[in-house]
């Protein structure tokens, strides 16, 4: 009898209590938002909850999937081709509130960006698998020629993302991307040559771009601030310092009464610090800490190279927006637009990020 295919129950475990924690709290973050602006406390849940089912279906779709089928240049660079021609063709619509980072449609909306980061993922899973773990760059005189490819898909898709404006997914971009060259091999003096490289355009791209130098400022000092650029910062440390232990409990939070902008998305940590204490935001960081740890789990049992970069990828696309989101709602970073993966309200993270669970759990099916 053929043997059955078990995925990682525990990992999808950890996704469905993020999914179910995200669920309410957008609708306590954004209830009073949604009934000035819509005459309802239930839009925001509503789509939200049409955002879960369909990225729920997705990640139904790629567990079913053997993900080997991915390993293939008829499906690697068609997807490249099709993000970079989305993140162009949103520079042609019209800008929202400054930015072109949407594509519109009968009252959705889509952020090529999401697609980005899988596409990036999956090439880069498929080139490393290609060039056996870099046996052929460590024997190179020269790497950065050896490099040469996967910077050429690297560089487009960064740039595209960062003139839109957007400064947050091109660093997870290229924090992903060096996690997958770390986990293939690559030596650590080619990450300090390209960090040394990076540090004069990182300083024109935050010093000599006004709201930028003035998100630095606010970090360093938000208090200084707080009736200016260091607002939203403020609001949120009130949030997470009024919760304490236990909270004030569900649907109790203040600074989502129109104090804090925005709640239900970036900082939604916060009123999940406001609402749940430390003992809700802990919960949430837990759940974190299990999907890296079977994310890991997974890498490490991969029958495949392909599988056990697609894996590292992944898992690293997750937990580095998930840090990179708590850390500026708690000011340990400057602020950055990374939604929390499962948790902040917005259709297109939701739906990409359950896909890439479902090619986790596909890969985590042929473990050995």
């Amino acid at each position: 009898m053929a043997k059955r295919l078990q995925y990682d129950r525990l990992l999808f475990g950890a996704t469905l209590v993020l999914l179910i924690i995200g669920l309410l709290m957008v609708f306590s973050a954004s209830a009073m938002l949604s009934q000035e602006r819509y005459a309802t406390p239930y839009h925001y849940l509503l789509r939200q909850i049409f955002y879960a089912a369909a990225g729920l279906l997705a990640l139904i779709g790629a567990l079913r999937l053997d993900y080997r089928r991915l390993r293939s240049p008829l499906v690697v660079y068609p997807v490249l081709g099709v993000t970079l021609l989305l993140l162009g063709m949103v520079y042609a619509l019209p800008a929202r509130a400054h930015t072109h980072r949407w594509i519109y449609w009968h009252g959705f909306s889509f952020e090529p960006s999401e697609l980005a980061k899988l596409a990036l993922i999956l090439f880069l899973a498929f080139w490393l698998d290609r060039h056996s773990q870099l046996d052929e760059l460590r024997r190179c005189q020269d790497a950065w020629r050896g490099l040469r490819q996967p910077l050429a898909v690297l560089v487009p898709i960064i740039g595209l993302v960062l003139f839109e404006p957007d400064l947050g997914t091109p660093v997870a971009l290229v924090l992903i991307t060096a996690a997958m060259f770390y986990a293939a091999g690559l030596r650590l003096r080619y990450f300090a040559a390209a960090f040394l490289a990076s540090l004069p355009g990182l300083y024109l791209l935050v010093f000599h771009v006004g709201y930028r130098r003035d998100r630095i400022l606010a970090f360093l000092n938000p208090w200084a601030h707080a009736r200016s650029y260091g607002f939203q910062i403020v609001q949120s440390l009130i949030a997470i310092g009024t919760g304490g232990l236990t909270g004030l409990g569900y649907m109790n939070g203040r600074q989502k009464l129109f104090f804090l902008p925005d709640p239900h998305t970036d900082f939604i940590f916060s009123i999940i610090g406001e609402e749940g204490g430390l003992f809700g935001a802990s919960l949430v960081l837990a759940a974190f800490v299990v999907l890296l740890c079977r994310g890991l789990r997974v890498a490490r049992r991969a029958p495949d190279a392909f599988g056990r970069l697609l894996a590292i990828g992944i898992t690293s696309l997750v937990l580095i927006q998930a840090l990179i989101n708590m850390s500026v709602a708690s000011s340990l970073l400057p602020n950055k637009g990374i939604p929390l993966p499962f948790i902040s309200y917005g259709g297109s993270s939701l739906w990409f990020t359950l896909a890439e669970v479902g090619l986790l759990l596909s890969i985590s099916q042929q473990a050995e």
